[in-house]
């Protein structure tokens, strides 16, 4: 049997089946970029659900894992060489599920890189504005006078929208004919952008016709919808 004891996340998560990657997570938009993963994958997984409203996410057993204490997080016991192997951040999780599996991302070298550049356009510029524009836009920060930061980052994510826009014009998914890690790790923000932050109208979502459309085609992907709701809240 599978033994995760060096793993002290493992003492306050523990797992059911120690020889399945375990997943340590919520569903937001970081969150369920790898449950959607590990879905389209079909690969054997144990979900724990990290109540981040309680900060469970900053308990000594998460921050063991990820000393930054941010979900989602995994261990995979069966990693290289065979080896336990934990990891944190969801790009880097993604590219390690890709690489372990050979899929979702494409064989030839030019457009894998190509593809890892949208992945790092999605954690360095989207993922960071679309949340500042919720923080601002629906809760504490909406409570501030002062505009301008809102507008600040209701501007530049219009403008990141924008860029996608126009990278889908005659596009299906972002690298053109196949879906990857790219589209993985964009859907989850959009969703929320123009749902859970209620912003589609503050940022003029309507007036991106390629974005909308691949959005839906995501979407509408079991392993997406799957995904989405994986690991359930308590």
């Amino acid at each position: 049997m599978t033994d995760l004891s060096a793993f002290p996340i493992a003492t306050r998560w523990p797992a059911s089946h120690p020889e399945r990657i375990q997943l340590y997570s919520a569903p937001t938009p970081n969150g369920v970029k790898v449950s959607i993963m590990l879905e389209e994958l079909g690969l054997p997984y144990e979900a724990h659900y990290v109540n981040i409203g309680k900060n469970e996410s900053w308990t000594p057993e998460f921050l063991s894992l990820n000393p930054n204490g941010k979900i989602p997080a995994i261990i995979d016991p069966n990693g290289p060489d065979g080896k336990p192997i934990a990891l944190f951040e969801s790009g880097a999780i993604l590219l390690y599920l890709s690489d372990k599996t050979g899929k979702l991302v494409p064989a030839d070298p030019t457009l894998r890189y190509e593809t890892i550049q949208w992945v790092f356009f999605q954690m360095a510029s989207v993922g960071p504005m679309f949340g500042q524009v919720g923080f601002f836009h629906k809760f504490a920060g909406r409570e501030i006078a002062d505009k301008r930061p809102l507008e600040r980052y209701r501007d530049e994510s219009r403008r990141l929208i924008g860029v996608m826009d126009e990278r889908l014009k005659g596009r299906k998914w972002i690298m053109g004919k196949d879906y990857t890690i790219a589209d993985i790790s964009l859907l989850g923000w959009v969703r929320n952008l123009i749902g859970f932050y209620e912003a589609r109208e503050l940022v003029g979502f309507d007036d991106f016709a390629n974005v909308a459309a691949w959005l839906e085609r995501g979407l509408a992907r079991p392993a997406v919808q799957s995904g989405l709701t994986i690991p359930g809240r308590a």
